[in-house]
């Protein structure tokens, strides 16, 4: 479904060079049949295919240079929207964030009583997803300004702990065929009952739900396990060939074939050195750490859990509530 409310006429030159430079077989026969109406889009269009992958945990990537946002559920691009992101001097962070709060009708505290509807706040200083004005450039005090009714589709599959991804460029997510560090030896059982015992995606998600997120750096050769922003375990890492650098990905756990599927990792890349090839598995492989985290990572196993690994350091701007995980315009 293509949506078009109103005739717009701004330049299409920064939609078009993020997805000529996308090779085909990067993008995948689930969306190859929509690239031409992606590269088409005007401000205030998108396009919404949810019965591409009607279940599964949703990652959502915003393209700060293409004003873009897509949206992807286990692993598969279900949307693509404009979007408009932080003016000069309010710029919009980049970096990997997940949904702290879901608010449908939501009023700014900083900006006269504004009304944003749909509001998904990704920091707790104010940046968030929500309905808002889209001119056809960088427009808004921060936040990620949304088309109305597609902030509202993209408001109801998501939940507490989505991850937001806010980059330059990003990689279409690929499958991470094995298990990796963090589903070694997992029962099968034992995931089940985690995923059980969640909140399902697709509802308004209570602010006790369990949002799973794990961050790998190089950098400090550490890894963190969080719990809804709460350090719950720690520890040091083993890097394999520790001088090759990881690159930023952000893996989310799916199923592999639908809801009684294997657990399986879906990777996006993003902002990594372009001459450099993709390699999520080989990046997931390399990381070992002490038994005692694995443990602990393994009893909470569910869809929709994240883990990032970043070659930055895990400063206390990077961590904690917020889950700023990477900055980039710090690096």
């Amino acid at each position: 479904m293509r949506i078009r409310p109103l005739p717009h006429h701004p330049s299409r030159r920064a939609v078009l060079a993020g997805l000529i430079a996308l090779p085909l077989a990067a993008v995948g026969p689930a969306w190859a049949d929509d690239l031409e109406e992606v590269a088409d889009l005007k401000p205030g269009d998108y396009t919404w295919h949810p019965e591409r992958s009607p279940t599964g945990p949703v990652a959502i990537v915003v393209s700060i240079p293409e004003q873009l946002v897509y949206v992807y559920r286990n692993g598969i691009r279900i949307g693509v929207s404009t979007c408009s992101t932080g003016k000069e001097g309010h710029d919009t962070p980049t970096g990997v964030f997940t949904i702290l709060q879901k608010d449908r009708d939501h009023h700014s505290s900083l900006y006269d009583d504004a009304s944003m509807p749909n509001t998904e706040r990704l920091t707790w200083s104010g940046v968030a997803l929500h309905a808002g004005g889209l001119p056809g450039y960088p427009s808004s005090h921060g936040c990620v300004h949304l088309p109305l009714k597609f902030s509202s589709l993209l408001f109801g599959i998501t939940t507490i702990g989505t991850p937001v991804i806010i980059a330059g460029s990003h990689d279409e997510p690929v499958d991470v065929a094995h298990s990796g560090l963090v589903l070694a030896n997992v029962a099968a059982e034992q995931a089940d009952a985690a995923e059980a015992a969640a909140e399902p995606h697709g509802t308004d998600a209570a602010p006790s739900e369990q949002a799973v997120s794990i961050i790998v750096s190089s950098a400090d050769k550490r890894i963190l396990v969080l719990v809804n922003g709460e350090t719950v375990a720690s520890g040091p890492v083993t890097i394999d060939f520790p001088d090759k650098p990881f690159g930023s990905y952000t893996y989310v756990l799916g199923r592999d074939g639908g809801a009684t599927g294997d657990l399986r990792w879906h990777a996006i890349g993003f902002d990594r050195d372009p001459s450099e090839a993709a390699d999520a598995a080989g990046t997931l492989f390399r990381i070992h750490t002490d038994p005692s985290v694995t443990k602990v990572i393994q009893s909470m196993m569910k869809p929709g859990n994240v883990l990032v690994t970043t070659d930055e350091p895990l400063h206390p701007d990077a961590t904690g509530k917020d889950f700023v995980v990477m900055n980039t315009a710090t690096s």
